[in-house]
């Protein structure tokens, strides 16, 4: 049984349906319950039937669920994005038409064993980031009704943080995917541009464009890209990877953040300090910080709606603007009327600037791994944005709209909460196809602002659940010069390695220090009479673990490890007869330990 207070986060969902203590059709039953009770809260367009949605589960039941990665998981999507049967609307009521067929990236997801509840509220045709700019009503933030949820994808973001669905399909062209996600308190993963097919979505800016993913943690949106993502030959948009690696945990990790003058957060200077606060979070994690120059990045952010790319939202619409003008709303018209004016030397011109711009910008990356800034620098009332739609709307885009004209990939993720209870967020930025890099060192980020998920009670999930070996990647126990932040840690980040947690062995090792290598490793010794020593459990894909094995140097060896708790699992050992004459140093309780003492 799924009670109310039960969170939907998949690394608690997940395996309570993989083991089959919980059914799909009880969490269908939860869900259809938890909606019923908010009310008309306006996060819905149009929801999936109840009866459809039992069917879906209970045929789900007749299916074997470890061969479903998402089995039985609830989510929504952001109703500019094709659900078979089912209506999309953009947010436009005269405009709406029924999909034949899902969209790719609805498909992947559904045939991995999810369950669609629904069509969420936006900003009529993607055009905004605050959530006001519908006629299906204003989807209001559950932190404080009088504030905004964010946009366009407010109603994607609001089924998560109020614990309606597991994960929510939003889009992203100048920050829809994260915006909300920062005044919602949960997580939003803006992919690079076309790492997810694009085909089946209404456009706003075709050359831009991103389907984007909200959950509550960062490892739930993992899971759900590692589903979404794939080439699609169908979409003229859609790219091959050119994976791009990142470091595998945030000691040591280049954090590129804006230079103090070219910080604005309008004014809140709570927001200004929970800003300072995830920085100085991070350098306590081992992150070393880089002032840089945001210049080229901003000016960037104002060649989308300055510039000549609003004429792709023209062309989006530009028949029913045309033929139908009072369909769309008043706001929404006079944004997109104004794509009809560029020319194409002024689009050449812009083109050229972006060129130029991108180029003064690769120089920072050669400074920095990651780019940290304020998803936004403030929120909003409700009210402030209907007395001052376009100013409002444009300051929430100041750290948003560069990101796809910059071909990067994004992250936000929570970091505190205001004073007066409204969520604050930031977002890790890296070159195009740095996901798989991002995810966890959003992860670490989240963790250290120890925040709820979303607006439920619930904790993030420890992180022995929340961050698991996948698939067939084979775990292994590190104890010296390989843990993050080490000398020898690139030869598993090389390797496809990643850090899922840190701990200790049991209480039967004993550790010395073999000064005779270079850099100098420890030589871990199972005993009768010893201690736990500090550990961290990394994976690797089997090709990246054998190829370690094969290059560890005698009398180095990797064997089966006993950690707290019970757990056995590969790590680096030692052979007995190479510590005859090593330093024991046991006592200090791990290599860390051992090597600030060689410092003091």
């Amino acid at each position: 049984m799924l009670h109310a207070s039960d969170s939907l986060d998949a690394a608690r969902l997940g395996p309570r349906l993989q083991s089959r203590e919980l059914r799909p059709s009880e969490v269908a039953a939860a869900v259809l319950a938890r909606i019923a009770a908010r009310g008309d809260d306006k996060v819905f367009i149009h929801r999936v039937g109840e009866d459809e949605l039992l069917a879906r589960a209970a045929e789900l039941e007749r299916r074997a669920a470890h061969d479903l990665p998402l089995y039985g998981l609830p989510f929504a999507i952001k109703d500019n994005i094709d659900l078979a049967g089912h209506p999309t609307s953009a947010g436009c009521p005269d405009f709406t038409y029924v999909a034949q067929t899902s969209a790719p990236v609805v498909a992947r997801l559904l045939a991995a064993g999810a369950m669609a509840v629904g069509k969420t509220n936006l900003d009529q045709f993607a055009t905004g980031l605050v959530g006001t700019r519908s006629p299906y009503g204003i989807c209001t933030n559950p932190f404080d009704r009088r504030y905004i949820a964010g946009g366009s994808s407010s109603g994607s973001a609001v089924a998560v943080a109020a614990g309606l669905v597991t994960f929510a399909l939003g889009t992203d062209t100048a920050g829809s995917g994260r915006i909300p996600a920062a005044f919602n308190n949960i997580v939003g993963l803006k992919p690079t541009r076309g790492l997810l097919s694009a085909r089946g979505v209404v456009p706003a800016c075709r050359s831009l464009d991103c389907v984007s993913i909200f959950a509550l943690t960062a490892d739930d949106a993992g899971r759900v890209l590692r589903v979404a993502r794939g080439f699609d030959a169908d979409d003229p948009f859609s790219r091959a990877e050119t994976p791009a690696r990142l470091p595998a945990s945030l000691a040591g990790c280049r954090i590129g953040v804006p230079r103090a003058a070219q910080l604005t957060f309008f004014g809140n200077a709570d927001a200004a300090a929970l800003f300072a606060a995830t920085v100085a979070r991070l350098e306590a994690l081992g992150a070393t910080t880089v002032a840089i120059d945001l210049a080229p990045f901003l000016a960037a952010a104002r060649l989308l709606y300055d510039g000549p790319w609003i004429a792709e939202r023209y062309l989006a619409v530009r028949d029913l603007l045309e033929n139908s003008p009072q369909a769309l709303m008043a706001i929404t018209r006079d944004i997109i009327r104004a794509g009809a004016a560029p020319s194409a030397a002024e689009l050449f011109q812009a083109y050229y600037r972006l060129k130029e711009l991108r180029r003064a910008a690769a120089s920072v990356w050669e400074a920095i791994d990651v780019l940290l800034t304020p998803t936004a620098g403030t929120i909003y009332r409700i009210d402030e944005v209907l007395a001052e739609p376009q100013l409002l709307n444009s300051r929430l885009g100041t750290y948003t709209n560069f990101v796809n004209l910059m071909d990067l990939s994004a992250i936000a993720v929570p970091a505190g909460l205001q004073g007066d209870g409204l969520p604050f967020g930031v977002t890790l930025l890296a070159p195009a196809f740095a996901e798989d890099g991002l995810i966890p060192l959003a992860d670490a980020v989240h963790r250290s602002a120890a925040v709820r998920l979303g607006a439920t009670p619930a904790p993030l999930p420890p992180l022995r659940a929340a961050r698991a070996p996948l698939g067939d990647e084979i775990p292994l126990a590190v104890c010296g010069a390989h843990m993050s932040g080490l000398p020898l840690n690139g030869e598993l980040t090389a390797r496809g390695g990643r850090l899922v947690r840190r701990g200790r062995t049991a209480a039967s090792y004993r550790l010395f220090a073999l000064e005779q290598f270079a850099p100098p490793r420890p030589g871990l010794l199972r005993a009768h009479a010893g201690s736990a020593i500090e550990v961290e459990i990394w994976v690797l894909p089997p090709r990246g673990f054998a190829t370690l094995v094969a290059a560890v140097p005698a009398p180095l060896g990797v064997g089966s490890i006993e950690l707290e708790g019970g757990e056995s699992i590969s790590g680096f050992l030692c052979e007995s007869y190479a510590v005859a004459a090593a330093p024991e140093i046991t006592a200090l309780g791990g290599w860390r330990a051992y090597l600030l003492g060689k410092t003091a």
